[in-house]
C-alpha cells in the first residue's frame, strides 16, 4: 500500500518538527515536505501535489486561508486540513468557505491528528470534537424545513454533486469521479445552491451536516 503523502505547513520550526515526527511514525503516512509560511506552502505543495496539506491558520506572507484557497484551485486533488489554536467559529467557516476538509485544534489529541489526516485524504469531512458542538450547532441554526427546495427537491445528479462539493472536492475532481464535463458540474451546482437557497460553500456544508451527507464519505 502507498503510504499518504503529507505537506506540514506552520511559522513555528518546533511545531513542524514535531508534527513530521508523529506524522512519520505513523504506519501509512509521510512527510514530504514543509513551509514556514503561506507563500512557500503554495509554491512547494504545487511542486510536490502531497495528498494532504496539514496548515495552520495563522501564517505570514499568505494567512492559512489564503493559501487554502490558492492551493485547492490550483491543486484541486490536494486536500487541506487545517491545523490551528483558535475554536472561533468565524475561522473555522472562513477555512471551510476556502476549501479546507477539516479542523483540527492544536491542544487536540496527537490521535485525532491522524485520524482527521485518513478522513480528509479519503474525501470526508473532519471536525475536531472539542468544537463539532459548536461549529454543528451554529451550522444548524435553521430547522431542515427552513433549507427547503425553493423550486422543488433535487435531482440525484444534484445532490451527487452538491455532496461532493461540500466534502471538499473541486468542479474538475467532481467532473472526472461523475464522468461529466466541468461546465456541467458548475451547471448542477449552480442550480442545486440555487434551489436549496444557499449563497456560499460554507452554508453549504451546514446544509451537509444536517442531512449527514459529510459521514458517507
Amino acid at each position: 500500500m502507498v503510504d499518504l503523502r503529507v505537506f506540514v505547513a506552520d511559522d513555528h520550526a518546533v511545531v513542524r518538527r514535531g508534527l513530521k515526527a508523529l506524522i512519520d511514525t505513523e504506519p501509512g503516512m509521510t512527510v514530504v515536505g514543509e513551509a514556514a509560511d503561506g507563500q512557500e506552502a503554495v509554491t512547494q505543495v504545487r511542486a510536490l501535489l502531497p495528498d494532504v496539506v496539514v496548515m495552520d491558520v495563522s501564517m505570514p506572507d499568505l494567512t492559512g486561508s489564503q493559501a487554502t484557497e490558492q492551493i485547492r484551485r490550483e491543486c484541486p486533488h490536494v486536500k487541506v486540513l487545517a491545523l490551528t489554536v483558535h475554536e472561533d467559529k468565524g475561522y473555522i467557516r472562513q477555512l471551510l468557505t476556502a476549501g479546507a476538509s477539516g479542523y483540527v485544534l492544536k491542544r487536540g489529541a496527537p490521535e485525532g491528528l491522524i485520524e482527521a489526516i485518513r478522513v480528509v485524504a479519503a474525501g470526508g469531512v473532519y471536525l475536531d470534537p472539542n468544537i463539532a458542538a459548536k461549529v454543528v450547532g451554529g451550522f444548524i441554526q435553521k430547522s431542515p424545513k427552513d433549507v427547503a427546495s425553493k423550486n422543488g427537491e433535487l435531482s440525484d445528479r444534484e445532490t451527487e454533486v452538491a455532496r461532493l462539493t461540500a466534502a471538499g472536492h473541486g468542479n474538475k475532481e467532481i467532473a472526472t469521479r461523475l464522468d461529466l464535463s466541468v461546465k456541467t458540474v458548475e451547471t448542477y451546482r449552480t442550480r442545486s445552491m440555487d434551489k436549496l437557497g444557499l449563497r456560499s460553500r460554507a452554508e453549504l456544508v451546514r446544509y451537509a451536516v444536517q442531512k449527514g451527507w459529510l459521514q458517507e464519505g
